[in-house]
């Protein structure tokens, strides 16, 4: 490894300073880069994505997603963490923190605001984010190709009754635009782009040529990812500094949420006999959020400067750091669960993987 990616942590925490600094200190800069957008997704940050997720769709080989059927245990466990878990437990986690715990310490007028953004939040599953954490942990990549459209699939139709349910209203003002336009922006277009650029470079030079090509972009992936850290931070720095306290206690319930979805999958996957470079990706995929459809929808229905929204931008806040935590941990334990858990059988999906390394480290 070279000694950028050795260090990432390092520079992702200084990638939070330098934003939330920036967002302090050329507010109106940033006010125009958020103000870029369609339907609340965010241009600019949608193309610092495509830089972090084009790279690795370009190793995946679509003559291989037959493949995917071999780990049906895997989709089974992460289809029961993002729908019949994760949304369920959140509300019961901003119950007893935002509604009794921490309620001395929060606006009075606001808790019931707050745990509705909490809801929201992990009613959506993670689109795009979840393709780099799923190189990071030597993920089989066609798994989480087809997890991810799975999940966007069933979004269309589950995210509405499910919020409903959980906050009691008899209809939730779903923003289409948002959800269609994320899908296109994050799957569709980027695999359109990848698939052109593999067919393009294996035609003219075969394989040495797509991996010569794939060892360039290497580092894109993780420079777009900290690009990403500064612009998201820096578009949230002037309200973490007015209120730190608000935005550490609404944190306290995702932590929790994010690293137990992330355990149960982790755990499921292992006692189910799913190979670790599946139970990765599939943990992964079950504990982070898509926190471009969460904020669109708390301000669609609660309005910009409510509790909800707050809620759902604290959620994008503590996203990639959380998760590159718990990228750490699956990486470390894999010896742990291919010791006496599953058997690594699923190897030879990585082949549309990180040619290099299983890409564990980089965390």
């Amino acid at each position: 490894m070279s000694i950028f990616e050795r260090y990432l942590t390092l520079w992702v925490a200084l990638c939070i300073a330098v934003g939330i600094a920036l967002g302090k200190l050329m507010p109106g800069l940033f006010q125009a880069i958020a103000a870029a957008e369609i339907a609340q997704v965010n241009l600019p940050v949608a193309v610092l994505i495509w830089l972090m997720i084009v790279p690795m769709l370009v190793r995946i080989d679509f003559g291989e997603l037959h493949r995917v059927k071999d780990h049906w245990r895997g989709i089974g466990v992460t289809l029961f963490v993002n729908w019949a878990v994760k949304p369920f437990s959140m509300a019961l986690l901003g119950w007893i923190f935002i509604a009794h715990l921490f309620r001395p310490l929060l606006p009075a007028g606001q808790i019931g605001s707050y745990i509705a953004g909490l809801v929201i939040l992990s009613a959506a599953p993670c689109t795009a984010m979840v393709f780099v954490w799923s190189q990071l942990t030597g993920g089989e990549p066609h798994f989480t190709l087809s997890q991810v459209a799975l999940n966007d699939l069933l979004m269309i139709f589950a995210f509405a009754p499910i919020v409903g349910v959980l906050l009691g209203l008899a209809a939730i003002s779903v923003p289409w635009q948002t959800l269609l336009l994320s899908v296109a922006l994050y799957i569709v277009i980027p695999v359109l782009l990848a698939q052109t650029l593999r067919r393009s470079l294996l035609g003219r030079g075969g394989e040495p040529a797509l991996h010569r090509v794939l060892a360039r972009l290497q580092p894109v992936t993780l420079v777009a990812l900290l690009l990403t850290l500064v612009v998201l931070f820096a578009f949230q720095g002037k309200q973490i500094v007015a209120e730190p306290l608000v935005i550490v206690l609404l944190a306290v319930p995702i932590l929790i949420q994010v690293y137990f979805n992330a355990g149960l999958g982790y755990l499921l996957n292992r006692a189910l006999g799913e190979a670790h470079c599946v139970a990765a990706p599939s943990a992964l995929i079950g504990a982070s959020n898509f926190f471009e459809l969460a904020v669109a929808t708390a301000i669609s229905v609660f309005g910009i400067g409510s509790g909800a929204a707050l809620a759902t931008v604290v959620g994008v806040l503590v996203e990639v750091p959380v998760m590159l935590s718990v990228v750490r941990i699956v990486n470390r334990t894999r010896g742990w669960y291919e010791r006496t858990g599953s058997p690594p059988r699923a190897q030879s999906g990585r082949d549309g993987g990180n040619p290099q390394s299983h890409g564990g480290e980089h965390a």
